[in-house]
């Protein structure tokens, strides 16, 4: 289980280090902006959306490791999706970090490299770092205006439209 766990910080460093699609999409048609009031990450999301499926995501912004780490792995999985595909990866995403998911669930390792994830529900505050790219981005998919922010998160676990 160390092992799994090293790999698993690895990948978030890795991502946090080094994200992916770290950069401003000037002909998006999608965008929303996010922030975490407790830990003070900010980030934009931006997407093009063609027919109906995600063909460009990037993002902007300044947070911590798990937050920037979450927006990196994001961003490469939501490209080539369907608005439908995207929506229920958030969900999934959200049951993993919220622990709805239990971490020993095969659904788990159907995440892929989002499984990194799966320990953030033992700490509260990590959650929302790790949420904030994906309910910005479920905001820019809908058209949302509003910012998003995490602040009473933990109160409501709903998550649905």
């Amino acid at each position: 289980m160390a092992d799994l766990r090293d790999l698993y910080q690895e990948v978030i460093v890795d991502h946090a280090k080094r994200p992916r699609n770290f950069r401003r999409i000037t002909a998006a048609n999608r965008h929303a902006e996010g922030h975490n009031p407790l830990c003070g990450d900010r980030l934009a999301v931006d997407l093009v959306v063609e027919d109906g499926v995600v063909k460009d995501v990037g993002f902007v912004g300044a947070g911590c490791a798990v937050s920037t780490a979450s927006a990196s792995l994001m961003t490469d999985l939501l490209k080539g999706k369907s608005v439908d595909e995207a929506e229920r990866l958030f969900t999934r995403f959200h049951d993993l970090v919220t622990g709805v998911m239990a971490a020993d669930d095969g659904a788990v390792a159907s995440l892929g490299k989002l499984a990194v994830f799966a320990g953030v529900c033992e700490y509260p505050a990590r959650v929302k770092c790790a949420s904030l790219p994906w309910h910005s981005a479920r905001a820019a998919l809908h058209g949302e205006a509003a910012p998003v922010t995490t602040e009473g998160e933990d109160k409501d676990k709903s998550h649905a439209k």
